[in-house]
């Protein structure tokens, strides 16, 4: 039975597409089969896997809509070392909140998808790159998920938002998805020369407990270069220091699993 997680913190521009772009090609490295929801309407995570956004049939907006099923939404991301499957998503999907309104079960339309194509059963991990803001799509990915991974920069406000954050996934815990645990943290952002990092990762230690996995990926140009020429950092630059910290990441979750 396969493990589906949310990748979510209501705050932007922490890593969550970093995260799921380089998850997910490390565990299909490791030959998991490996499915990737791209929720986020900016669809970075779509063509930081090498897909053209604009020139796939059908997207994740299709197919949350009922236009389209799933297996003719589902694009394939080859490489030479593995693959992987991806729901690609465009911009259209920013409309989807306000049309999603009126819907029956909207906070369940993406687990039932999911439950009626056998997802679990067919992939080892979904990984769901979530939107930067609480809204129907984070829920839906929330409560169709088994875990949440909350990437996490190391900043000031970090504990702020983290904090917002949990109170979201306790509502979702207490009302619509009973099962969901948090995988981890993944501090991002990481950089070693300055207090500031040491202090966020000390704090988050305290506040959640020792006991939670916890991952840090340093600053890092490279994962920032990589989503530009459609590649994860295990193909783009498998020696840099991002890319040794996402290997390590893959490895944690997969060691969790037994």
């Amino acid at each position: 039975m396969g493990k589906i997680i949310a990748i979510a913190n209501q705050k932007g521009g922490v890593g969550k597409t970093t995260t799921a772009i380089n998850l997910a090609a490390y565990l299909a490295e490791k030959n998991k089969k490996v499915l990737v929801i791209d929720s986020d309407p900016q669809g970075n995570t779509t063509t930081g896997l090498g897909i053209d956004k604009n020139n796939v049939e059908n997207t994740f907006y299709d197919l949350i809509m009922g236009e389209a099923e799933f297996k003719d939404t589902v694009e394939r991301a080859e490489f030479d070392e593995f693959g992987l499957d991806l729901l690609p998503t465009d911009i259209q999907l920013s409309g989807a909140e306000i049309e999603l309104i009126n819907m029956n079960r909207r906070e369940y339309i993406l687990k039932d998808i999911l439950i009626e194509n056998n997802v679990k059963e067919n992939y080892d991990y979904t990984l769901i790159d979530c939107p930067p803001s609480l809204n129907i799509l984070t829920l839906n990915a929330l409560t169709s998920a088994d875990t949440v991974l909350i990437p996490l920069q190391c900043e000031f406000l970090a504990l702020e938002g983290l904090s917002q954050f949990l109170h979201t996934y306790q509502l979702v815990k207490e009302r619509m998805n009973h099962d969901i645990e948090i995988e981890g943290i993944v501090f991002t952002m990481f950089d070693a020369r300055t207090n500031l990092s040491m202090q966020v990762v000390e704090e988050v230690t305290n506040y959640m407990g020792s006991d939670l996995y916890k991952c840090i990926i340093p600053r890092n140009v490279r994962l920032s270069e990589a989503p530009s020429h459609g590649l994860p950092i295990n193909l783009y630059d498998r020696k840099s220091k991002g890319a040794e910290a996402y290997e390590l990441l893959a490895e944690g979750i997969i060691e969790k699993e037994g």
